[in-house]
């Protein structure tokens, strides 16, 4: 039995159950292996209010969420302390690859989770990391962050599991278990100066092997989430993996490059049947009932990629599941607005979807076309928003601004959009670099970006460089879109 520290530096500080940690507990403890959790979330001196400040800019409505959730102020760097020197791991491990990969902060969760451990005395556990960046560049990971020992690109639960069976706690020295697993595929490492990756690893093809993951490792009050101008009880979820398109600006095809998947035609991939995968409805539903069962869970927010991609017999087969044992979860899912049809959204209502989130990004359909390799027919958004509120299923439009070589009048003609469209809740991201994205080799090139970015945010910060938009013009578009829209500011 080894033992593993899993560390989540989430500095959005609000209720966020990140899948990749739920995952990796569920298939380490599934083993026998020693599993704690160390969640940086609600630390006063760590933590940024991502709450208040979407509030403010009325992406989020007012809600007594703050009244519900206390703080710690404590040191967030020492309790961590603390925590090696008590459970001594044989790993500590942090940023993975899930479904959960376009927003709250995980594409820098390599980065915040380094800052966390960097000035700690860690003798003999093996420090490995993982997730987007590590995937796109281990080379960018190891000379930014020196001190780690291993990067594991891809899917990481089976290769983690492997790494931590191989130990098994025998007290080898760091030296000897780094001998052992650096020929684990999937593993990168530096040996002599000189980088050395593995083998790539399998997909995971059957997400149900993963086992059922792990929500216990979470506190309480990581659960509550303002939703609509209310708190309730939430998680995030993932039924599936993989999304079919290939969308210039997105980390999904850092993914589907790794694995092989890269043709596309018209931003679709060619072979997506492959790259797709999703549990089993049996699965799915008995993970629901146990997150309402044991932690009085109100609302599952999907962080599907594309729900409607989903193997449409599986959805249809959990909606029965859901109708004949009548449990009552809302639930709450992302996908594009061309799926959205009488007959989608006719399986959403059987799915109790509270709401749905669907990305316009820009509204010139030139631009998303040539620029994004998006291609969503603007005729197809306004029938989709235009069914959904016939149906009385929530919409909320997601926008990016400041991408490569978008300019103001294109900000105030997705504002113009957005009007037409009349979205129940709107979301308004910064546009973020990803490091390995034709989009961020792009944003290089016109000067908007540097090579490598750190503290990327989507929702708090800007770090563009562009002679098109200021930051500062940025930010007054952050914080004044929803007024814009809604006509409450000219």
């Amino acid at each position: 039995m080894s033992k593993i520290l899993l560390i989540n530096p989430s500095k959005w500080g609000r209720g966020i159950t990140p899948i990749w940690a739920a995952s990796h507990a569920g298939i380490l403890k599934s083993s026998k292996h020693n599993v704690q959790f160390f969640d940086s979330t609600f630390y006063k001196n760590w933590t940024n209010n991502e709450v208040k400040f979407n509030t403010e800019n009325k992406q989020y409505r007012p809600s007594n969420y703050f009244n519900k959730i206390k703080f710690k102020n404590q040191n967030v760097k020492e309790d961590l302390k603390n925590v090696l020197n008590e459970f001594e791991p044989d790993i500590i491990f942090w940023s993975a690859i899930s479904s959960h990969i376009h927003g709250e902060g995980e594409y820098v969760n390599v980065q915040y989770g380094y800052e966390l451990i960097e000035n700690l005395k860690i003798d003999n556990a093996l420090i490995i990391t993982g997730g987007l960046q590590a995937t796109a560049s281990p080379e960018k990971i190891f000379e930014n962050y020196k001190n780690i020992n291993f990067i594991i690109k891809g899917e990481s639960e089976k290769v983690l599991l492997e790494c931590a069976n191989k130990i098994d706690s025998k007290n080898y020295s760091k030296k000897e278990k780094v001998n052992i697993i650096k020929s684990i595929k999937g593993i990168s490492y530096i040996e002599n100066s000189i980088l050395k990756s593995n083998e790539r690893q399998e997909i995971i093809s059957n997400l149900d092997t993963i086992g059922m993951y792990d929500y216990s490792i979470f506190e309480d009050q990581i659960f509550l989430r303002p939703y609509n101008g209310d708190v309730i009880k939430a998680v995030d979820y993932e039924l599936s993996r993989g999304c079919v398109f290939t969308c210039s600006y997105c980390v999904e095809t850092i993914i589907q490059k790794y694995y092989g998947f890269e043709e596309n035609k018209r931003g679709v991939l060619t072979n997506a049947k492959s790259y797709i995968r999703n549990k089993s409805a049996k699965r799915i539903f008995d993970e629901f009932k146990d997150l309402s069962k044991k932690f009085k869970i109100n609302l599952i927010r999907c962080q599907d990629t594309n729900f409607l991609t989903i193997n449409r017999d599986v959805l249809k087969e959990l909606a029965e599941l859901m109708k004949g044992e009548k449990l009552n979860v809302k639930l709450y899912i992302e996908t594009r607005p061309e799926g959205i049809n009488e007959f989608t959204v006719s399986l959403l209502q059987n799915l109790n979807v509270d709401g749905v989130g669907m990305g316009l990004e820009v509204s010139s359909e030139g631009f998303r076309e040539e620029s994004l390799n998006r291609y969503a027919n603007q005729n197809k958004i306004r029938s989709a928003f235009k069914l959904l509120r016939e149906k009385n299923i929530k919409r909320t439009a997601y926008n990016i601004i400041g991408l490569p070589n978008q300019t103001e009048e294109m900000i105030k003609e997705t504002i113009k959009f957005n009007q037409e469209l009349k979205p129940d809740n709107i979301t308004v991201a910064y546009y973020s670099p990803y490091y390995g994205t034709i989009e961020q080799k792009k944003s290089e090139i016109t000067g908007d970006f540097q090579n490598y970015e750190q503290n990327v945010d989507g929702q708090l910060r800007s770090l563009s460089k562009s002679n098109l938009l200021s930051v500062s013009k940025l930010d007054y578009y952050k914080k004044n879109f929803y007024n814009l829209v809604y006509g409450e500011k000219n």
